[in-house]
């Protein structure tokens, strides 16, 4: 099995992630609050990021499956710190659908998808993940 990422440390607290089926590059760099110079996605702004974009991904499957559009659909996500230990503790999503008369069945298939992509399921049970639909 192929890897699905090479990350490599380039120093000053910077990595470069390389996808191995695409060759995309993602570079992080350390936040300001934790040494770094926050020039780049953070490690944790990543984790928190993927959820956001784990949720909209999983949500246009099931509304492809069903038959509508949730293009142009934007997550807003924060990341909030905790200190003791150092860890994310919790995520913001604020999820902006575009304008369109959804029915109620359309919006429990966007709701139900959002639960059920696998970052979600993946996230310890501490984290506290705060999400919010506006239609």
């Amino acid at each position: 099995m192929q890897e699905t990422t090479i990350t490599t440390y380039l120093g000053e607290l910077r990595t470069e992630a390389v996808h191995q089926r695409s060759g995309n590059k993602i570079i992080t760099d350390a936040p300001p609050d934790n040494k770094g110079k926050g020039e780049a996605f953070s490690p944790t702004d990543l984790l928190a990021t993927s959820l956001g974009s784990c949720m909209i991904t999983i949500m246009g499957i099931a509304a492809n499956e069903h038959g509508f559009n949730l293009d142009g659909t934007v997550a807003k996500i924060w990341k909030i710190m905790e200190s003791s230990p150092r860890r994310v503790g919790e995520i913001k999503i604020e999820l902006y659908f575009p304008p369109n008369n959804y029915s109620e069945k359309e919006r429990k298939i966007i709701e139900r998808s959002a639960y059920t992509c696998p970052v979600y399921l993946s996230l310890h049970p501490d984290l506290k993940k705060t999400i919010n639909l506006n239609f």
